[in-house]
């Protein structure tokens, strides 16, 4: 396996522990009939005949179990199964006209009972639910725990606190960590008299540790250090400076270490992600920091140091937790992310309120339908706690969105949602911005990273300003500087999840118009000057590129399209192949083939995508199909 390759395997590995793989098992042919409905919710399921022996070999393979018959049934096929509640898969049984959806096993820890909840919605159907603490409508504790990245390290202490609060009692704890608790909690200034205690700290006490992620790991090593010795370096470091290993969020290094077996072998084995820096960034850093240099290191490597600065990078601080310290082969510094450092003042007015690391997701919906949605957006949809987007894509996903904070606004606020998203995910919460097709297509994903990189230039100019008596820039009217600003950006956590463009969609209906080069264009002028669409139009009809036209027309701009047509025919023969696809793979899809002379004579809308064919194009069978210039070896 290429070096390459075994990153993306590892970094896969480490995503899938949160992905959702389901197995669904059925009897009968109404049975079947539920199962491919479910498969709606979730594509990448498996379906089978039901067979005890295809229950044990998925029950190791799958973190989700989907049965539709009897629970007698279930019960006695997975009782041998039946191990830990930390490892055994969730559980859910269904009848098989989809009615009730029982949460059976593993309803917090392996997310029976959202899943249960899930499919219930997606199905109309009703969620049974049975733990105690979901009954009660109080807070599950090893559920909270899980949402909020915490290692639990004694599941006996876990069992008890949970019955307090189960019983109506609330439980003493100390968040030495940045985390919103519940109300089932009262916040003590410290560890002593503490019965929950969240800290990345080693402290002696008799009370339950929730280890936060918030520890980051640089380390250097000599090549062909073992794993095992890489281990027991970091922990040795860890214990002596009384810090948990299991708060260790992820490894980081210089990108030549990319194919280090021991270290990659290290980072599987424990389920660390690992950020890899190249040599420039890192010498860029040291010289920032003032951090120490060494010869040895740069002869190697070309980096004058590396664990310190790999573990500040990718804290996003300026400040190292334990300097580096080196033990035979291996060198370890170690950093607290950004924002896990709470100001004194703010603990002392608020101890109980306190961020979490923030997350946003950009994701793309596609065309809408649940099952044209990548099973990587549905899973971080499901993930988060505040969906964000624009009302028309929010209603095309209903039974992802049921029960969670939405925030909706008007299709021309896409920078308050924007704005709004950001602020959130600052606040602790793990917010998705949900955008239809791809989010990085004519959508959110650019508009997120220039929002936040904007933030960052305020956040530097505000640092190098001198305080003012009045409201500054950078400060809102009560000369409190802004959120974006106060919280530091650069701590915010940003993945883009991709989605089926419109492009995608209408190329599928049509048949192949986009096999060979194309050109996307926006006909709308909200954003870009009319003159400037009308060169790109001029220059991708002049190169015979296929042309893809967005946004071709609204009430306020009917004659755009017109113009497009005049210049396009000003090189292309009027008969040229056109499809003009309405809704793609929605309820109220249209789809029509014309050619370019007669394309303004159908119905085109600000739902409508445009595909006109080049030179090449060519109609057979009702499908558009553009060669690529396999004629010659397919005759």
């Amino acid at each position: 396996m290429s070096t390459e390759s075994s990153k993306r395997s590892q970094k896969s590995e480490v995503r899938s522990q949160n992905k959702r793989t389901a197995a669904i098992f059925y009897i009968t042919d109404n049975g079947f009939k539920l199962a491919q409905e479910i498969r709606k919710l979730y594509p990448d399921a498996r379906v089978f005949k039901f067979k005890a022996d295809a229950v044990s070999k998925s029950w190791g393979e799958n973190n989700a179990l989907i049965f539709l018959m009897a629970s007698g049934i279930v019960v006695r096929t997975i009782a041998p199964l039946i191990k830990d509640k930390k490892t055994d898969p969730a559980v859910v049984v269904l009848d098989e006209k989809g009615r009730y959806a029982v949460s059976l096993l593993s309803g917090h820890l392996g997310g029976a009972n959202g899943l249960a909840k899930e499919i219930a919605a997606f199905l109309k159907g009703e969620a049974v639910i049975t733990t105690a603490s979901d009954v009660q409508g109080k807070v599950s504790l090893d559920l909270w725990a899980k949402d909020n990245d915490l290692y639990i390290e004694d599941f006996e202490k876990l069992k008890k606190l949970s019955s307090k609060i189960v019983n109506g009692k609330k439980i003493k704890v100390w968040p030495d960590h940045t985390i919103k608790v519940p109300d089932e909690f009262i916040t003590v200034d410290s560890a002593k008299g503490a019965e929950l205690i969240i800290s990345h700290k080693l402290v002696k006490s008799n009370a339950l540790f929730l280890r936060p992620k918030t520890l980051i790991t640089g380390i250097g090593c000599n090549r062909g250090t073992s794993a095992a010795e890489i281990e027991n370096t970091i922990k040795k470091v860890l214990l002596k400076e009384k810090l948990s290993f299991h708060s260790i969020r992820n490894l980081a290094t210089i990108d030549i270490k990319k194919d280090e077996k021991g270290l990659t072998g290290f980072a599987g084995e424990n389920k660390l992600d690992i950020k890899f820096f190249s040599k420039e960034e890192l010498n860029s850093a040291v010289s920032t920091f003032d951090l120490a240099r060494s010869k040895t290191v740069e002869a190697a490597t070309g980096a004058m140091a590396v664990a310190e600065p790999a573990a500040l990078l990718s804290a996003g601080s300026d400040k190292l937790l334990v300097p580096k310290q080196k033990i035979g082969n291996v060198t370890v510094a170690v950093a607290i992310r950004k924002s896990e450092v709470r100001s004194q003042k703010s603990e002392k007015q608020n101890p109980s309120l306190v961020t979490r690391h923030p997350s946003l997701f950009i994701v793309g919906t596609g065309p809408g339908n649940i099952e044209h949605i990548t099973p990587s957006a549905q899973e971080a949809i499901r993930r988060s706690d505040v969906i964000v987007g624009y009302g028309t894509y929010l209603d095309l996903v209903p039974e992802l969105i049921k029960g969670k904070e939405v925030v909706s606004t008007g299709m021309t606020k896409e920078v308050d949602r924007c704005r709004k998203a950001v602020e959130l995910a600052l606040q602790g919460k793990t917010v998705a911005v949900i955008s239809g097709g791809d989010p990085g297509i004519y959508a959110m994903a650019g508009l997120v990273f220039e929002m936040i990189r904007a933030e960052e230039q305020k956040s530097k100019r505000a640092k190098e300003t001198p305080p003012c008596s009045s409201p500054c820039q950078g400060e809102d009217r009560r000369g409190q500087t802004s959120a974006l600003l106060r919280f530091g950006t650069s701590a915010l956590s940003v993945e883009v999840i991709p989605g089926i463009s419109a492009l995608n969609a209408c190329a599928a209906r049509l048949g192949a118009p986009l096999m060979h080069d194309f050109a996307s264009i926006s006909l709308s002028d909200r954003l870009t000057p009319w003159e400037v669409i009308e060169k790109r139009l001029e220059a991708a009809a002049a190169a015979d590129f296929v042309i893809a036209l967005y946004n071709p027309k609204s009430k306020g701009r009917q004659e755009h399209i017109n113009r497009a047509q005049e210049i396009i025919l000003k090189h292309r023969s009027p008969d040229t192949p056109v499809g003009i696809v309405k809704g793609a793979m929605r309820e109220n899809e249209e789809i029509v083939i014309t050619d370019l002379k007669n394309m303004l004579s159908h119905d085109i809308d600000m739902q409508t995508t445009v595909i006109i064919g080049n030179s090449k194009t060519f109609v057979w069978n009702n499908r558009i199909i553009t060669p690529r210039g396999y004629e010659k070896k397919i005759q």
